[in-house]
């Protein structure tokens, strides 16, 4: 069932994306060459419990996984794409990190994704993620009041087709509200005038995954969590939590 959200629940809702953007904001600005990827994790605990939030990922446990997810943050370097589990290694100059978070303030939860290199990126990895940014912009775009879920599959999909880069098969955007995981997954492609109409108060968070190589396949990390590119090609990913609105939609992790 699709949860639809009044104007005060989007508020809230806002309130907890203004937390996930300052602790995303605050991973990006500690990482650095040397620093553990652990250390990152326990940062954002402390960000995200000194904001009043908690984690929406201690304690999933989706079917597929072997055991419950047991950190705040998700944080991929190089070929892994998404859903890493935050170990003790270090980051060296030139990875290429993606970092996802998910919480909840007062019930109500929020969602985005951030990729960014240690030091200066290489020209390769700047189109990568600059292809993963216009993705997920133009998603954004085409989520009109009125219009519908694939006009926002369907811009998503046509930019990362025209990249040439990979799309991340079997994964996409999901609605979100008073849990991480809701109706409707947002599929990174699709036909547009097709599905879901677009009414106020639809709350979702759009995802697109890239990669590198240009396939769509993928692998399973050895911790059974992560997912890396089959091909061993960098990735990318960049995520937003929307809602639309009467007027128009509202980036509400932004």
């Amino acid at each position: 069932m699709i949860e639809y959200k009044s104007p005060a629940q989007i508020e809230a809702i806002g309130v907890a994306g203004a937390l996930v953007r300052r602790t995303l904001n605050a991973v990006r600005e500690a990482a650095g060459p040397g620093v553990r990827l652990k250390e990152l994790d326990d940062l954002a605990q402390r960000v995200i419990a000194d904001g009043g939030g908690v984690s929406a990922y201690i304690g999933y446990h989706p079917v597929w996984a072997p055991s419950p997810y047991p950190r705040v943050l998700c944080v991929s370097v190089n070929d892994v794409i998404v859903h890493a589990i935050p170990d003790r290694s270090r980051l060296r100059p030139g990875d290429l990190v993606s970092v996802d978070l998910a919480l909840l303030v007062d019930g109500w939860c929020a969602d985005a994704a951030i990729s960014f290199t240690i030091g200066e990126p290489s020209a390769a990895d700047r189109r990568l993620m600059d292809a993963t940014e216009a993705a997920l912009a133009a998603g954004i775009a085409a989520a009109r009041p009125g219009g519908r879920l694939g006009d926002i599959s369907a811009a998503i999909g046509k930019v990362i087709r025209a990249s040439g880069f990979g799309l991340l098969a079997d994964h996409g955007g999901h609605g979100i509200g008073t849990s991480m995981h809701q109706e409707p997954h947002v599929a990174n492609e699709g036909r547009a005038r097709r599905g879901l109409k677009l009414s106020p108060g639809l709350v979702i968070a759009i995802e697109p995954m890239l990669q590198a190589g240009g396939r769509d396949d993928y692998q399973h990390c050895k911790d059974g969590w992560g997912i890396r590119t089959a091909d061993g090609s960098r990735a990318a990913h960049f995520e937003h939590t929307i809602a639309i609105t009467a007027s128009g939609v509202r980036i509400l992790t932004a």
